[in-house]
């Protein structure tokens, strides 16, 4: 390893949660076709390779997001939305993570995903929903969005959330540090969170709205 460098790595477990409690559908195996597909659309995100405190959280943020986009859109997925409260939730928590050194779903309070999205709005007036959380944390080469989309690709569990059909809006969060002091005691890195979801509003709810 050369002299400088850090330890690093990026990925750990995935969730998802549904009100019906429903298996994500997801695209199937990339095909020669696809894979050129999604690294030309990957080639077009501006900032990929660039490291995460080098660019503002909005761009870090839009980044992330048009990477994970050109993987579904190059499976004939439809895009993701950003989300403004689903962003507000992730973004919290990556920092809460950077801040007391931990790296895990559920905080050391007890807060999950599901806990985390229930105390906004984001679910009122939904008849049925869909949450999945993807998180990573990586320093040097291993915190930019390019290697943070990557790797979630080539995890099963991660690439399930992030071509899952069953989602429709996403909120991406990052934060400066990452990881157990175990692991990072310097606290240096980059942490991510990406909370995808999808709401069906009910009638009255839908037309409140407009």
């Amino acid at each position: 390893m050369p002299t400088g460098c850090r330890r690093a790595f990026s990925l750990l477990a995935v969730i998802g949660l549904a009100a019906a409690f429903s298996a994500p559908s997801v695209a199937g195996a990339a095909t020669e076709g696809t894979a050129a597909r999604a690294k030309a659309a990957s080639n077009a995100c501006a900032s990929a390779d660039s490291l995460p405190g080098r660019l503002s959280a909005t761009q870090a943020q839009a980044t992330t997001l048009c990477l994970m986009n050109a993987q579904r859109t190059a499976r004939g997925l439809r895009a993701l939305s950003a989300q403004p409260t689903l962003t507000k939730v992730a973004t919290g928590y990556a920092k809460q993570m950077a801040d007391q050194h931990f790296f895990d779903h559920t905080s050391p309070s007890g807060s999950t995903l599901l806990s985390r999205v229930k105390a906004t709005s984001y679910l009122a007036g939904a008849t049925n929903w869909s949450l999945g959380e993807n998180i990573a944390w990586g320093t040097n080469r291993l915190s930019t969005p390019r290697a943070t989309v990557e790797n979630w690709m080539k995890s099963p569990p991660h690439r399930a959330n992030l071509l899952s059909s069953q989602f429709t809006e996403v909120g991406i969060g990052l934060a400066a540090g990452g990881g157990t002091l175990d692991d990072n005691p310097d606290g240096l890195g980059t942490t991510y969170v990406t909370n995808f979801g999808k709401r069906i509003m009910s009638a009255r709810s839908a037309k409140q709205r407009l």
